[in-house]
């Protein structure tokens, strides 16, 4: 191969590295705006133990993060899950995929593909305990705002 033609081949290379690199940043961010807005979305409908666990650095699982909660009541369960979807969509631009529990809101998932959101009454999330399912996970508490 000529010199000339091996030059262009390393910039275009480096070119599609960087331009890789930016958009994995970006991902990263859009994430994390995404777990911002979900975690707003519960402080305004006053979720109490707010954990961010952070799976992205985990191989194989399913998403992540997990954003979890506890509600006092299945009423207040329903009002977080509206607020978490209001939130992801005004600040993230995004809906939620799937969500899961609302019938009985003693344990609500919702499913962001990146995020699964996980609203539950104290008794279910004592027992599951879903936050300590992976003991590599970073967690991180978001302090209550009473």
């Amino acid at each position: 191969m000529p010199k000339k033609y091996k030059k262009f081949a390393l910039s275009h290379n480096s070119l599609y590295l960087c331009s890789q690199l930016k958009m994995i940043k970006k991902l990263k961010k859009e994430k994390n705006l995404l777990v911002e807005a979900i975690v707003q979305g519960m402080q305004d409908k006053k979720g109490k133990n707010i954990v961010v666990v952070n799976l992205s650095e985990i191989p194989d699982t399913i998403c992540s993060y997990f954003v979890i909660a506890t509600g006092g009541s299945p009423s207040q369960i329903q009002a977080l899950a509206r607020s978490v979807g209001d939130k992801a969509l005004e600040l993230a631009h995004q809906k939620p995929l799937a969500v899961d529990g609302l019938q009985y809101s003693q344990w609500v998932a919702m499913d962001f593909a990146e995020v699964i959101v996980h609203i539950l009454l104290p008794e279910e999330r004592a027992f599951y305990d879903i936050e300590h399912l992976w003991a590599d996970a970073q967690l991180t508490q978001v302090p209550d705002l009473d």
